[in-house]
């Protein structure tokens, strides 16, 4: 299959572009490696997914270079397009919220309209768990998404997957949204709490727990992976799919699991921050029945599977 994969040089894109390598899939990345943290590390990770095979990459931005965007659409004619590309994190949206609407919603219609414009038969769509705000501490259905969100990033996540629908209706293509869980393993985001929490401790410097009593849905990255692929293979009609390990943990087991891998770990307490959600716990039986996803790396496995990683990266 011909698959573009935008933001391919991204943490889950790197990940999943040597998934798709490995499968015998014809690539074309597109990532501006964006400077939300270190494009130096962004080229690391496609240097990772290179070890898998090879692939086309531009270099290039889905809304400031939409006519080189829209040439390689044209010319690499693709079965199907993974939309992973955007600005990631709560907090910088909170400071700089219209680029959010730039990255997150308007780079998304560029890719809506040339998956329709190129004939591509199937468009899978990167959102989150935060389009749900801020629920009780209780399995959420895909169905229990009613844009109540809490921070301008979910709202850009909310706002794209609305005109995914309206690109299907348009076009007529299969349009698949999934909707990741905080999503962690090695070479995950640099400004995510698990990465850095390990690069403090490995510092020997304390970590900062920002509130009390809140959990995660945490999924190791090779479950995403593994559910990205299954809906490529397995979707069908227009559906959206949350992606999560169905087992929140809190952020003391958080700490407390770290601890087991750094016995001279130093915790910190801080208040809550504006724009973080309590929790977060997916309810995965769509995904389970449709797409015959499940999870299978335990929070403990995924952590110590995590640090072994960090210890050497951070050599």
């Amino acid at each position: 299959m011909k698959i573009i994969v935008t933001g391919g040089a991204g943490f889950i894109g790197s990940h999943l572009v040597r998934a798709l390598l490995k499968e015998g899939h014809e690539l074309a990345v597109i990532d501006e490696l964006h400077h939300y943290y270190p494009p130096e590390r962004k080229k690391e990770q496609l240097e990772f997914a290179r070890e898998a095979g090879s692939f086309v990459f531009l270099k290039k931005g889905l809304l400031t270079d939409d006519e080189e965007v829209g040439l390689l659409f044209k010319k690499f004619r693709a079965d199907c397009v993974i939309h992973l590309a955007a600005i990631p994190g709560v907090q910088k949206s909170l400071t700089a919220p219209l680029e959010y609407v730039d990255y997150d919603i308007k780079a998304t219609v560029n890719v809506l309209k040339f998956s329709g414009e190129t004939n591509v038969k199937h468009v899978l769509f990167a959102s989150s768990s935060s389009v749900y705000g801020d629920l009780p501490n209780s399995p959420v259905k895909e169905e229990m998404a009613a844009g109540r969100v809490v921070s301008p990033y979910a709202a850009a996540k909310y706002g794209a997957e609305s005109f995914c629908h309206a690109y299907a209706a348009l076009y007529g293509f299969q349009m698949t949204i999934l909707r990741f869980f905080t999503v962690y393993g090695p070479w995950g985001r640099p400004d995510m709490a698990i990465p850095g929490f390990i690069k403090n401790l490995i510092r020997n410097e304390p970590i900062t727990l920002f509130g009390g009593g809140t959990a995660r849905d945490y999924t190791y990255i090779d479950d995403c992976v593994g559910g990205i692929l299954s809906a490529v293979k397995s979707a069908k009609g227009n559906q959206v799919y949350n992606l999560g390990s169905a087992q929140p943990i809190s952020i003391e087991k958080v700490a407390d699991t770290l601890a087991g891998h750094f016995p001279d770990a130093k915790v910190l307490r801080s208040g809550r921050r504006v724009g973080d959600v309590n929790f977060t716990w997916a309810d995965i039986t769509k995904a389970k029945r449709e797409l015959d996803y499940s999870p299978r790396i335990s929070f403990e496995e995924g952590i110590a599977r995590t640090v072994e990683w960090a210890k050497s990266y951070e050599k």
